[in-house]
């Protein structure tokens, strides 16, 4: 196997970022990709204007690219901040006025994995308060994405990069995953396998693919040290989705990386042009 034997998704919300975003599904297909993905785009508006709802799906319609992926509403990315779910007040009240936004856009175009960003820690706050918030928002948030056929993703991220995220291990997040699907009984969430974030936290990559694979909704890739394309760190990033396919894992991997000091259409040529197209 090898990278060519994968699926992918174009991360627009970190690659094509020189471009306006109504411009980058279509330059995510001219660089032969037919899935992307993306945070959320509004990061000041958990509600946005109709009409801007309306031109993205336009433009992602016209550029004949499926969006397979949308984080819900998880205020400034990239930027100080890591979700509003489990914030108590205004930042999670906007999370939840957000779940039926995003959803209907999703469900609209067909997307059907929901990515919910727990949220930093706060000070003055009991953590328990603030999991307890998060179990509450994150089980309305499978409710409505089971709605639209879709998984909800839960993702750990990194300590040295978001030293007040609590989700900084793949056994926290998995826990949470669990949490969340005997309170709705639902079973449609899932993990988030970001190997990149899971590498700089020094986790064993091949044994969190060993005891994950099986709870894991969608995986994201980027080199390390950098969180550059394949082939700028040191991560065996084609063994590891190799061990992924071995252990079940049949799902798209995301591109989640900067490009680098060049346009983001020449950070694709580690992946041959032919493997680029979802199968």
């Amino acid at each position: 196997m090898g990278f060519a034997d994968q699926r992918y998704a174009v991360n627009l919300s970190i690659l094509f970022t020189e471009l306006p975003l109504l411009e980058r599904p279509a330059a995510a297909a001219a660089a032969g990709f037919t899935a992307v993905e993306l945070w959320w785009p509004w990061p000041a508006s958990p509600t946005p204007e109709p009409s801007g709802l309306d031109a993205l799906r336009t433009a992602i319609e016209a550029a004949g690219v499926r969006l397979t992926g949308l984080n819900l509403y998880a205020g400034r990315l990239p930027g100080p901040d890591r979700g509003a779910l489990s914030l108590p007040g205004e930042e999670s009240a906007r999370f939840r006025a957000n779940i039926d936004v995003a959803t209907g856009f999703a469900g609209s175009l067909g997307c059907t994995a929901l990515n919910a960003l727990y949220g930093n820690r706060v000070d003055g706050v009991d953590p328990d308060e603030q999991d307890a918030l998060a179990l509450e928002n994150l089980v309305l948030a499978a409710r409505a994405a089971d709605r639209i056929g879709a998984v909800l993703l839960v993702e750990t991220l990194n300590e040295r990069e978001s030293p007040d995220y609590p989700l900084v291990s793949a056994a926290a997040g998995v826990a949470v995953v669990d949490k969340v699907n005997a309170a709705t009984g639902l079973g449609n969430t899932r993990f988030l396998m970001d190997l990149y974030h899971l590498a700089m936290n020094g986790e064993d990559l091949p044994g969190v693919i060993a005891a994950h694979a099986g709870r894991t909704g969608h995986v994201q890739i980027a080199d390390s040290p950098g969180r550059g394309a394949p082939g700028t760190g040191t991560l065996p990033l084609e063994e590891l989705l190799d061990r992924l396919a071995a252990a079940g894992y049949e799902g798209r991997i995301g591109l989640e990386y900067r490009p680098g000091d060049r346009p983001s259409a020449g950070a694709f040529d580690w992946l041959p042009a032919t493997a680029r197209a979802a199968r």
